[in-house]
């Protein structure tokens, strides 16, 4: 029995300890912008060596990430007030030298652009910027609320920020009126 609670212990610190080094690489940034709140999000150390070179193969590359919205209820179960799932994808053709970008968010293409600039397609990748997650109407004034935000890479033949396969960060707020 002892012996049980020492590995959990154990197991518990590693997670931990793993969490919070993957949490500082993913930047949120929640606000209130008129009657919504948006999340801007960076993933700082995503566009890998590993990930660049799946592009340069011609392998469709995608970053999905998943956003939750959730009060905190003190001695129970956050709320899930709002979630979204935004993919980001690569497809570069060796021919002409062209990444085909797109945006989806919750299964619906929302942009789609053409370019050949490896920056382009880097930020592309690793940067939602002032994304609509709620309407300030769905909030209930003077309650704390958090933003998680989990981001995965496909394919999976590497592996994100070289160690992990999902980073999870989040970002918490008191929403005032």
């Amino acid at each position: 029995m002892m012996q049980r609670r020492l590995g959990f212990l154990v197991l518990t610190l590693l997670f931990s300890g793993a969490a919070g080094h993957a949490a500082q690489t993913l930047r949120i940034v929640p606000i209130r912008a008129d009657d919504q709140v948006v999340v801007s999000v960076e993933l700082a150390d995503g566009y890998t060596d590993e990930v660049r070179q799946a592009i340069a193969s011609g392998l469709r590359t995608t970053f999905t990430y998943t956003i939750d919205l959730r009060m905190l209820v003190p001695g129970w179960v956050d709320r899930t007030v709002s979630s979204a799932t935004v993919s980001l994808s690569d497809q570069y053709d060796n021919l002409t030298r062209r990444h085909t970008l797109s945006r989806m968010i919750d299964g619906r293409v929302d942009e789609t652009i053409v370019t050949e600039d490896e920056a382009t397609v880097r930020q592309w990748l690793t940067t939602l910027t002032r994304l609509p997650v709620v309407k300030t109407t769905k909030l209930d004034a003077a309650r704390d609320y958090y933003v998680r935000i989990t981001a995965q890479a496909r394919p999976r033949g590497g592996s994100l920020l070289g160690w992990v396969s999902n980073v999870t960060g989040q970002a918490k707020f008191t929403f005032l009126r």
